[in-house]
């Protein structure tokens, strides 16, 4: 059992922290890795570089659409290849946080990397390769730690556990935000003397974030438990990892539920992945909003998700996570739907924070729902089919909007398959039965 692996003294502290299987310290440095690494998705991902890149490295916001769409597809894919070996490897290895760590750095160091990236259409591959290779390390790593939180709180804490990390998650992607908008883009003179003509002041938010990242990322690696190590070298890890990755895999419909779960998540995560993917984009070209409006947006819209996510988790050890997640796509639907029909900007803002107050907890409660149906032995390898859940597919919602973008001539057009996604993850979540505590 994974608890049996864990220290004398986090053990005991479960005990005297009201059933917690880890100390207040290590729950908290655990929830921050949340803080750090959200900053990437939120500020590179979906809204300031994306936008950069589709302003000043691109032709046309439609061929940019499909360039950066083809960028997240490519990545996608290696995410969906790699995370179940990562995760099966793990499973036999022991701790998580060493993996995690060489996962981080690499996101760190290509994050920092964007600030090479000046207004000049010969640097749109290199851009495309950075972005593409930090969000696969990005995702890589959230196998390793999604799979600790089992080993840090009980089931009936899990949803509460998930939700906080992820309220506190877009709240971190906020902090970053109004740092880049406060240090970067408002000031006449930008800090350090950067130049806005050569988008220096954009181009810096990559630094910042990788900063930001390396910076909240150490109380985990210094504070929270990890597995001992099970002792085995490296090469009879990987032995055992492929052996047991792939005798799960041929077992996994007598796993009948969870194999649900994971079909229905790749779908719906995958629709919501890529409105993460195009938000920005979505924003600049249909609404003509600039670099300050798109980060005021943000900023509102994760203050709201952050809401959203910490709020849910209490939701979700209430009601449960199936009924959680029910309920948040059903409203990510329909908000998704009237928000692409809409032509006001103060329409986009009101209906884009209501959309943010419901994408925390899917996610969220879609982790927690992982947490309880995985077996404890099988965590990490669970873990890694959940990250190949959310990216198997994640190649084709980004390449689908970018081909049908480019075929009608129309970001609304391509953006409506989101919608589809939404639905078909619903009707296969719909007969999953969601486990008793």
């Amino acid at each position: 059992m994974a608890d049996d692996n864990l220290p004398r003294e986090t053990l005991n502290a479960a005990v005297e922290s009201g059933g917690w299987k880890a100390s207040p310290t290590a729950l908290v440095a655990w929830c921050f890795y949340d803080w750090a690494n959200s900053a990437f998705p939120t500020v590179i991902v979906t809204f300031v570089f994306a936008n950069y890149y589709a302003s000043a490295l691109s032709s046309s916001p439609e061929q940019a659409t499909s360039e950066w769409g083809m960028a997240i597809s490519l990545s996608g894919l290696a995410i969906a290849i790699l995370a179940p070996i990562f995760g099966a490897l793990a499973d036999q290895g022991g701790p998580r946080k060493p993996w995690l760590f060489v996962f981080t750095v690499v996101c760190v160091v290509c994050g920092f990397s964007l600030w090479t990236i000046a207004p000049d259409l010969s640097l749109a591959a290199r851009a495309l390769i950075l972005v593409a290779i930090a969000n696969a390390a990005f995702e890589l790593g959230q196998v390793f730690y999604n799979a600790m939180l089992p080993e840090l709180a009980p089931v009936q804490k899990l949803g509460r556990l998930s939700g906080w990390a992820w309220g506190l998650g877009y709240a971190g992607g906020l902090g970053c935000l109004v740092l880049c908008l406060v240090l970067l883009i408002w000031p006449d003179q930008p800090m350090f003397g950067l130049d806005k003509s050569a988008a220096e002041h954009v181009r810096a938010t990559g630094p910042l974030v990788a900063v930001w990242f390396a910076v909240f990322a150490l109380p985990l690696f210094l504070l929270t438990p990890d597995r001992k190590s099970s002792g085995l070298s490296s090469g009879e890890a990987v032995r055992r990892g492929m052996r047991l990755l792939f005798k799960t895999l041929r077992e996994l419909p007598s796993h009948g539920q969870i194999g649900r779960f994971l079909l229905a998540r790749m779908i719906y995560i995958d629709g919501l992945n890529t409105l993460f993917v195009f938000g920005g984009i979505y924003a600049a070209s249909k609404f003509g909003m600039d670099t300050e409006e798109i980060l005021i947006f943000a900023i509102l819209l994760n203050i709201t998700a952050g809401i959203g996510a910490a709020g849910f988790g209490w939701i979700d050890d209430w009601i449960g996570a199936k009924r959680t997640i029910t309920i948040s796509v059903i409203c990510l639907t329909v908000l998704c739907a009237w928000i692409l029909v809409v032509d006001s900007k103060e329409w986009f803002y009101a209906l884009g924070c209501a959309i943010g107050v419901f994408m925390g907890p899917t996610q969220s409660a879609s982790r927690s729902m992982m947490a309880r149906l995985a077996p404890a032995h099988l965590r990490t390898e669970m873990f890694g089919l959940f990250a190949f859940s959310g990216k198997a597919t994640a190649f084709i919602g980004p390449a689908l909007v970018g081909w049908i973008t480019l075929w009608t001539n129309s970001q609304q057009a391509g953006m409506a398959v989101i919608l589809v996604f939404f639905v078909v993850g619903l009707l296969i979540l719909a007969p999953l039965k969601e486990p008793t505590v």
